[in-house]
């Protein structure tokens, strides 16, 4: 009896050391560092969201596309100009969109909020949102609130968030006291207990939930940002012009990095 103890003991512990390498595997290759998005795109990259399987969404100017997490293509649909910024809730991918002017100083946006279905990016719905005043760009979701965020006139030197709730009924105006950054605020995520709006220009801003800015980093996120693969990082995205269209990828950045990249505001 002890001898088949043994033995199934030690076949126990066999095949235990025999899965773990596989699952360490999995979990590795569930959350990478780099992700490239498959193809080439209409416009560049205007953000990227991720769901709870690892899959990402990527929205470029004229294109949605799903991949799996390692950046193989699930499915692409045309969009029309100029879709922006992209987050994830409740199942669906809402993209803020706007068919009028950026960063005119009498507004001229024609903003709305449209809503794909996750699973396979059927468009459900659209949500007009005429108070983001200089263009819809960028948006995040938390807690059952969506932050709309967009563009700004030359030399305002404070940027705007609007809330609006589930149903997209408008709440209130923030106003962020960020100093004049170039086009305005282009994306925008929650994580680590801040908000994280991403600036042309090598600018990301790190915002308290009360919506004070605590942190100014001269950092490119630009083309999107959002929550990394723990706790210690983000997503920061990037893409560039190829052969007539348009690439996009993420990488993950420790947070502690942007410390030393801080931008020290001019008394």
């Amino acid at each position: 009896m002890k001898t088949i103890l043994r033995l199934m003991t030690a076949w126990l512990i066999l095949l235990l050391m025999g899965a773990t390498p596989s699952l360490r595997a999995k979990e590795v290759q569930e959350i990478p560092a780099f992700v490239l998005c498959e193809g080439k795109y209409a416009g560049h990259l205007q953000g990227v969201c991720r769901d709870a399987g690892g899959n990402f969404f990527w929205s470029f100017t004229r294109a949605l596309v799903k991949t799996n997490p390692q950046g193989k293509v699930l499915k692409k649909i045309p969009v029309a100009d100029h879709h922006g910024d992209v987050c994830l809730a409740n199942g669906k991918v809402y993209c803020a969109v706007n068919f009028g002017a950026f960063n005119h100083p009498e507004g001229r946006a024609d903003n709305w909020v449209y809503v794909y279905a996750a699973r396979d990016l059927k468009l459900l719905a659209k949500h007009k949102v005429p108070q983001v005043k200089h263009g819809a760009g960028g948006i995040a979701e938390r807690k059952g609130r969506f932050m709309v965020v967009g563009g700004l006139p030359e030399g305002v030197p404070e940027n705007y968030v609007y809330e609006y709730d589930k149903d997209f009924k408008f709440i209130k105006r923030y106003v962020i006291k960020s100093g004049w950054t170039r086009l305005g605020i282009q994306a925008a995520t929650f994580a680590q207990g801040h908000w994280w709006f991403a600036c042309y220009g090598s600018v990301l801003l790190k915002v308290t939930p009360e919506f004070e800015v605590v942190g100014k980093y001269n950092f490119n996120c630009g083309y999107g940002v959002l929550p990394g693969p723990d706790n210690e990082q983000l997503y920061c995205a990037d893409g560039k012009s190829v052969d007539g269209g348009w690439d996009g990828h993420v990488k993950a950045v420790p947070v502690r990095r942007f410390e030393k990249l801080k931008i020290e505001e001019k008394k």
